[in-house]
């Protein structure tokens, strides 16, 4: 059997709270500037969640074409196109240069919830005497309905616009799986030209877990309560960390074979090289410890990975008390002082966009040659024993990040990067 095809990352886009650009992104890293601020819609009693990481200065009509796919694309679709976009310009790439037939995309996302106003007139013509009639629902509901609703808010378009917007005709997936959902793509396109099933793939996720109507499906004693200092409020492997805090957010990668990145020229900016996914149920909202640690053994298994050769571990610590005693114990106990590093500290929890904004940081870190921070880790805790990169940032010199996520419903995923080598 022939061996697997190397894949390489040649692009990365990113739609954050922290900037619309890989450059403001690494500055606000290095800057140590938050993306967490109050929500202004629900800054006050008695919403549970009262801030978040939100992208700002954002227009979609710079990075979608056409300009009446707009009218068919909610926040969350916006946001991973113009991901998917600025990942393509940075891999310096076009479209009409690649074999569409070969040419795929998978994405993570989640539920999409629609604003209220847009269902408005259709409830208020359902109304007698101030009650809701079900059964003027087909009759005089449905006329008061824009036709093409339901599409803004189907998980599986952002894959599906950038699909269309790019003829990428060849593998197209998408995946919901809470925040395991950007890792497992950036997976599965791994998988797709490893097994020859593509040349190149389009990787992301998008999200805006920050819509009201979320709040309805989660415990709110899982969030953070400073209000008062939003920007100190997640606070991985911290002592004082007091719950998470929800962001929204879209990132893309371009992946593609070695073979074909050096065929047109093109300066890889890491590579993939290996990934696990495990499941584990979960207990008393902590994610599952033999889920965690059998992610990690799987992505380590493979000749020329050694403990000792990982950089750093670019953790899912999100400020949860259990999650993240969890997972910092599994870590020690694997792979013992090594840098530990949790991105979510700077932008939140963004549910299917968080592996992707998270593994740009790792990406980035190889580049810039520096482990970033994990923002408000003052007091470390006893019962989180992992080696925290904390104060200032720190060199980043060996070959291999090891990037780690899991969701509430139990998913486990962990993932090698290797970093480029240096050419003079």
């Amino acid at each position: 059997m022939a061996s697997p095809r190397e894949v390489v990352v040649t692009g990365l886009g990113l739609a954050s709270s922290l900037g619309l650009s890989r450059e403001t992104f690494w500055q606000s890293l290095i800057d140590r500037q938050s993306g967490i601020v109050p929500l202004p819609r629900f800054n006050r009693e008695p919403f549970p969640v009262r801030m978040g990481g939100q992208v700002r200065d954002f227009d979609a009509k710079l990075y979608v074409t056409p300009r009446k796919s707009l009218k068919v694309m909610s926040r969350e679709i916006q946001l991973g196109f113009a991901a998917a976009q600025l990942a393509l310009e940075d891999a310096h790439l076009a479209a009409s240069a690649v074999d569409a037939d070969r040419f795929g995309v998978v994405f993570g996302a989640d539920m999409m919830y629609s604003e209220g106003a847009e269902v408005d007139a259709a409830f208020l013509s359902c109304l007698v005497d101030g009650k809701f009639e079900f059964s003027r629902w087909g009759e005089a509901g449905m006329r008061e309905i824009y036709p093409l609703w339901l599409l803004k808010y189907l998980p599986n378009m952002p894959a599906c616009h950038v699909a269309i917007a790019h003829d990428a005709r060849g593998p197209n997936n998408t995946i919901l799986m809470g925040e395991a959902s950007s890792l497992l793509a950036l997976s599965e396109g791994m998988r797709s030209i490893e097994m020859d099933r593509a040349d190149l793939m389009i990787v992301g996720g998008t999200s805006c877990p920050t819509h009201a109507r979320n709040w309805v499906f989660r415990d709110p004693h899982q969030f953070s309560r400073r209000y008062d200092e939003p920007a100190r409020a997640v606070r991985p492997f911290d002592a004082d960390r007091d719950g998470e805090v929800l962001g929204e957010g879209a990132g893309a990668f371009v992946l593609e074979s070695r073979q074909h990145a050096a065929a047109r020229g093109a300066r890889p900016l890491a590579r993939l090289v290996s990934y696990a996914s495990t499941f584990g149920c979960p207990c008393s909202g902590a994610p599952n410890a033999e889920a965690i640690r059998n992610a990690i053994r799987l992505a380590l298994d493979k000749p020329g990975i050694a403990a000792s050769d990982i950089d750093h571990v670019n953790a899912n610590g999100s400020g949860s008390r259990e999650g993240d005693r969890v997972e910092a114990q599994v870590i020690a106990a694997l792979l013992g002082d090594v840098p530990v590093t949790a991105p979510k500290s700077f932008f939140g929890n963004l549910m299917a966009a968080t592996g992707t904004l998270e593994a740009a940081v790792s990406v980035l870190a190889f580049e810039k040659g520096l482990i970033p921070v994990t923002m408000n880790h003052e007091r470390p805790d006893p019962n989180c024993p992992v080696n925290v990169v904390a104060g200032e940032p720190r060199p980043s010199t060996k070959p291999y990040a090891l990037l780690l996520n899991q969701s509430a419903t139990g998913q486990c995923v962990a993932v090698v990067l290797g970093r480029e080598p240096t050419t003079s």
